[in-house]
């Protein structure tokens, strides 16, 4: 376990020594404070510059920080150009306007040298889908471990996987599905939706985050893409939650890119209604995952099981941090199991990539 925390500085993040290094988490559990005190404190072994952050839980995915991080993290500089010019309230409800993101970005990029080189975000909800993570990846050249929900089984679980081999399998993945422009996805228990991917690049989440501006999860393993808003169109029939295995099947009903209706008896639909009604960007068709990590198993954490070859997931909400158009304080992704998806061209060629869960060559 040891030895995997300190690949996480080695291997995933290649942490130089006098490195600017942030490791946060949040007051949402015990169990991943701890878990992030002890990554924090073998990075010393790497870095004589690692501040550890803990702030107050923000309660959902894909919400901003707090100002506090955005201090630590970005420096006095930055934090004292936004306080003065009043940006952090729209930053942090999401609500810039074109004009204000245009100032933050000349701010961000006259100072970037303060920025931290590495952020290790060890939040239960996630800040992967925020602009925070955004400005820092894209603009600093921070390299960012994104790893909400982290626990310390993942260290002998899928942060064991073989690094090179799967990248290799993303790399490859990721060639073949930007070659199509359509994706229609089915499944044995009711799932069947079809989206376009014009203009829009899948990328590939490979765990290897040494080069500047890099960004992953980790544990990492996914092929990931934004569709194109307002083109999916079908119905989900989720099984399983974020964190557990639902009662009974819910399903979404999902037309011109929004969810426009749930159905089902469990209690997870009035959780999931109340965050639709919260906002309309949260019902936009976000995400589209591939998992590509063999030594991911677990189906009841969603950082782990989205990771699991062979599966897909299917996010709602803000994908604007990775070539979406949607801001919302909300990112949520769920996970479908033993998956038919198929890519089509734009002459209506028809290519299986996965068959039952199973990945198909088509080499």
């Amino acid at each position: 376990m040891n030895k995997a925390i300190d690949n996480i500085y080695i291997t995933n993040l290649g942490v130089k020594k006098n490195e600017k290094v942030i490791v946060f988490t949040d007051s949402h559990t015990e169990d991943l404070k701890k878990v992030a005190i002890s990554i924090a404190e073998a990075g010393h072994k790497f870095t004589s510059r690692l501040k550890f952050i803990e702030f107050k839980s923000t309660e959902c995915h894909g919400v901003e920080p707090p100002e506090g991080l955005w201090k630590e993290t970005f420096g006095e500089n930055i934090y004292a150009e936004f306080k003065k010019r009043k940006l952090f309230e729209p930053i942090l409800k999401k609500k810039t306007s074109a004009k204000q993101r245009e100032i933050i970005e000349k701010i961000v990029e006259v100072y970037k040298k303060d920025a931290a080189k590495v952020v290790i975000g060890l939040s239960h909800y996630s800040t992967s889908h925020t602009r925070f993570r955004d400005l820092l990846n894209r603009i600093c050249k921070t390299r960012y471990a994104s790893m909400p929900l982290f626990d310390k089984d993942m260290l002998t679980g899928p942060m064991k996987v073989n690094w090179e081999k799967m990248q290799i399998r993303s790399k490859e993945i990721e060639k073949t599905v930007n070659r199509y422009e359509e994706i229609e996805i089915i499944s044995e228990n009711g799932t069947n939706i079809v989206f376009s991917k014009s203009g829009r690049k899948a990328m590939s989440d490979t765990g290897i985050i040494t080069k500047p501006g890099g960004f992953c999860n980790l544990p990492a393993g996914e092929v990931y893409l934004a569709p194109l808003e307002g083109t999916a169109n079908g119905t989900l029939v989720l099984e399983w939650a974020p964190t557990r295995k639902l009662n009974s099947p819910v399903t979404v009903n999902i037309k011109n890119g929004i969810a426009v209706s749930l159905e089902g008896d469990e209690v997870f639909v009035k959780e999931l209604q109340t965050k639709f009604d919260e906002a309309k960007e949260n019902r936009n068709i976000a995400e589209l995952g591939i998992g590509t990590n063999d030594k991911a198993l677990r189906p009841d954490n969603i950082l782990e099981s989205e990771k699991i070859f062979g599966t897909i997931h299917i996010a709602f909400g803000d994908n604007s941090s990775f070539g979406g158009k949607i801001r919302a304080n909300f990112h949520q992704d769920f996970v479908f199991f033993k998956p038919t998806m198929t890519l089509i061209s734009k002459t209506g060629k028809r290519v299986t990539l996965l068959k039952k869960g199973k990945l198909v060559n088509n080499k």
